[in-house]
């Protein structure tokens, strides 16, 4: 299994292993990583699960739908180019090692 490391705003690092097909957003609230609230359970509909996404693993996450693209306008913290829904991203092999940082507000 790959592992992701989340990192919360203060800077407190989560090593967890991550279970493939199941969301990011999935695994953030079953290893009870804090600062992922995920409001409307991982139906794109809320963005509290909103995180920035490690820049290198951008090919591998998958593009933004035009649906996330839109959520990610209503994030309460800023929206950067590595930003998106953790819902909306699937565990894979080829993101063992990635880091995802958790914002200061969802």
């Amino acid at each position: 299994m790959p592992t992701i490391t989340f990192i919360t705003a203060e800077g407190k690092e989560h090593a967890v292993t991550a279970e493939i097909g199941r969301s990011v957003m999935e695994i953030a609230l079953e290893k009870s990583i804090p600062g992922v609230v995920a409001e409307c359970n991982g139906s794109a509909a809320c963005a509290t699960c909103h995180c920035y996404f490690d820049p290198a693993y951008a090919d591998m996450i998958g593009a933004i739908g035009e649906h996330e693209s839109d959520m990610l306008d209503f994030t309460a913290s800023p929206r950067r180019p590595e930003s998106r829904l953790s819902c909306q991203v699937r565990v894979a092999d080829t993101l063992d090692g990635m880091t995802v940082r958790i914002p200061a507000m969802q």
